[in-house]
């Protein structure tokens, strides 16, 4: 008996222990088993959020605001290379142009829904009417019906002569960056609105003696504020008239602007080369 008993206590030990290994492997294949629901549910509600998020954003930029940049001078001095912009899409309602990537959307829609014309003086994004694409920005100048000329460098609005004043000159580069002035006027569109414009090589330049222009019904006149450097409606073949249904947004407001010689992604040049002063500036 006595040489039984150590091997009946190994034994019952040995049990034990297979035993409680036995179950403790349970219980660990049970957490593991009650975690895995838990991660599959925290992953499903991240892609759930990152959805909605992604939802959200496109409603914004399709329905309320989208971002612009700015990356030619035809609205010097308004608008500046290195601006960055908010558009709003409400402004005058909805076209299939309101659609982000709509050039490669195929749809056939015509008109706009909710639509409110664009004001005398607006600067507003459109898309090019020559590929129905290319956005472009430029100043509302001329309303269905309406006739424009320019005389001498004079904007000339139903042959009435736009009320224009010599203020101090402009402060800009040259096409080899150096410094030079250039003359500016103060231009007070009919219905007030008034804006400053530029004359790069006075009132002699290729656009500053043009024919009698007459907007068509359901169509607008732009034109930029760099009145020398602008490519706008008074080319009417690469720009001309702009359909009502091809109107984007209105300018609103500049929220970031940095020197046109400086990349937005140098953080490291920002203390130096942001334009503070011009941030969260409404533009008119």
């Amino acid at each position: 008996m006595d040489g039984l008993e150590p091997g009946l206590d190994a034994r019952g030990c040995d049990g034990n222990r297979d035993m409680e290994h036995a179950r403790v492997d349970r219980e660990s294949k049970s957490e593991i088993r009650a975690a895995e629901p838990g991660t599959w549910e925290s992953i499903r509600e991240t892609v759930k959020v990152g959805v909605q998020a992604l939802l959200i954003a496109l409603v914004v930029r399709t329905l309320l605001f989208q971002p612009f940049n700015i990356p030619s001078g035809s609205l010097i001095p308004t608008l500046l290379i290195g601006d960055y912009l908010f558009v709003s899409k409400y402004t005058y309602g909805y076209s299939k142009y309101s659609l982000p990537l709509s050039e490669y959307l195929p749809i056939e829609a015509h008109g706009r829904i909710w639509g409110a014309e664009p004001k005398r003086g607006d600067i507003a994004v459109f898309k090019l009417p020559k590929d129905n694409a290319t956005d472009y920005i430029k100043r509302v100048i001329g309303l269905p019906g309406d006739k424009i000329q320019v005389i001498e460098g004079v904007l000339n609005i139903n042959g009435k002569p736009v009320k224009r004043e010599r203020i101090a000159d402009y402060e800009t580069f040259d096409a080899f960056e150096q410094p030079v002035k250039v003359v500016q006027y103060m231009e007070t569109l009919p219905g007030g609105v008034t804006h400053r414009v530029i004359e790069r090589d006075g009132d002699r330049g290729f656009w500053d003696n043009t024919t009698v222009y007459t907007v068509p019904d359901g169509h607008y006149f732009m034109m930029g504020d760099n009145r020398d450097n602008s490519t706008d409606s008074r080319d009417l073949s690469s720009v001309g008239y702009v359909p009502f249904e091809n109107f984007v947004g209105r300018a609103e407001m500049i929220f970031f602007s940095i020197d046109e010689r400086t990349p937005a992604w140098k953080l490291w040049r920002w203390p130096s080369d942001v334009r503070w002063n011009r941030l969260f500036t409404t533009i008119h």
